[in-house]
């Protein structure tokens, strides 16, 4: 794995969840792969809202799920994000001082889903490199 791939993702944690969840972990990492994207998206559009509130349960939600599978720096931002906002809530402040984080907190979150991606089906990255030109087909019974 790359530094890159090693400086977002703890590899042991990963392979310990891929480990107890044994069959269904393609399934679970499936279902985080669209809460993730539901969570960005949320936390994206409450920002856009001035709506602190709307921000604390997806940026929770995130910050769990990413620190499940080892994506600590995901984690660490969705908690920062979190924090933030739940301040915000208390102050009864509009997430302006967020938008920085946000705008980095969907990048992260494709980067991350690309490690898991390789690391999980090994084909992803070879299909481009793979190297054999394709012949067009002769119509049936022509030589």
């Amino acid at each position: 794995m790359s530094d890159n791939g090693n400086a977002l993702v703890d590899w042991a944690v990963f392979a310990r969840c891929r480990a107890e969840l044994g069959a269904a972990f393609v399934r679970i990492l499936g279902y985080f792969r669209e809460d993730g994207y539901k969570a960005v998206t949320a936390i994206e559009d409450a920002v856009r809202a001035k709506n602190s509130a709307g921000i604390v349960i997806p940026a929770h939600t995130l910050k769990g799920e990413s620190l499940q599978f080892g994506a600590e720096p995901l984690g660490a931002l969705a908690e920062l994000i979190e924090k933030t906002a739940r301040r915000c809530v208390e102050l009864r402040q509009e997430p302006d001082e967020l938008i920085e984080e946000v705008v980095k907190l969907r990048p992260l979150f494709e980067q991350t889903m690309a490690l898991f991606d390789r690391e999980t089906n090994p084909l992803v990255d070879r299909r481009p490199a793979f190297g054999r030109k394709v012949m067009p087909q002769q119509p049936f019974g022509r030589l």
